[in-house]
């Protein structure tokens, strides 16, 4: 956990110009979620007094685990009650992600929200990385560090698909996590955070129906894009209830939308995904 920490602090090389340092998850590319919390710190950096209540961001190339990441942020407007930020992540002089957020004064107002689903309790649910270990001769080598590392973002699935051997299920499903260790009680960087951890397993959603999974060889998948809202305070190191589905796949895209809600039942963010879910044909 206190590395994943130390990846949201940037440095701060010139005004509104930041270098974020990568992390290899085990994925093709670099993780979307360390983009999009990166990208929001850099943004959050410009606005005093002023927390994130949306990002809107899209993916335009696979960013290099390896090296470096430049965040350039543009100040768009800063109004009575609203700021608006884009940042563009590059990697060798080309964008990787941009990202446009919107920051806002302390405001009350009316209030609702969709109640949370009903299932079961986190603890009575396996982690979601042992369902790989017991099969691991069916890991691709490229992605063996997944499931032989403790990730800093603890899983568990109520109704999960084996990843190495999947099942066809309906395109719904709801996900426990938290972070793995203590977080500090500070409103941006737990914004980041939930950035960050909101990218892990909404785009299976959509894989669900299809019986199929992002470890098939036959199988490209990336997220597109990734929009998020923010609406009430939470504790990011506490559990929380990612209920998550799929309207709609198509043209090898697919559409995911998630609810996340504090453990006690508050809907604290929403988020909405769209990924590729390519099937390469054979000899393609």
């Amino acid at each position: 956990m206190t590395q994943l920490l130390g990846l949201f602090a940037l440095d701060n090389v010139k005004p509104d110009h930041y270098v974020g340092q990568s992390l290899d998850l085990g994925f093709r590319n670099l993780f979307g979620g360390h983009i999009l919390g990166q990208a929001l710190v850099a943004a959050g950096n410009t606005c005093e007094q002023r927390h994130a209540h949306s990002l809107h961001a899209y993916f335009i190339r696979g960013g290099d685990p390896r090296a470096p990441i430049d965040y350039t942020v543009d100040r768009i407007r800063d109004g009575s009650s609203f700021s608006v930020r884009r940042v563009t992540a590059s990697q060798g002089g080309k964008a990787i992600l941009i990202l446009s957020s919107s920051f806002q004064v302390d405001e009350a107002g009316l209030e609702h929200h969709v109640a949370m689903p009903q299932v079961p309790p986190p603890e009575s649910l396996p982690a979601f990385i042992n369902t790989a270990r017991p099969v691991p001769e069916l890991i691709p080598e490229a992605s063996a560090s997944l499931t032989s590392r403790d990730l800093a973002i603890e899983i568990r699935s109520v109704d999960p698909v084996n990843p190495l051997q999947p099942e066809v299920k309906d395109p719904v499903q709801y996900i426990w996590f938290r972070a793995a260790g203590p977080v500090p009680n500070d409103k941006a960087l737990q914004k980041c955070l939930l950035a960050y951890a909101s990218d892990f397993s909404l785009l299976s959603t959509c894989l669900r129906p299809h019986g199929v999974t992002y470890y098939q060889p036959d199988m490209v998948t990336a997220s597109l894009d990734h929009a998020m809202w923010f609406y009430r305070d939470f504790a990011v190191d506490d559990w929380l209830l990612y209920a998550c589905s799929s309207p709609i796949s198509g043209h090898s895209r697919g559409l995911n939308h998630g609810n996340i809600f504090s453990r006690d039942g508050k809907l604290v963010a929403c988020v909405a995904q769209e990924g590729l879910i390519r099937q390469l044909r054979s000899g393609g």
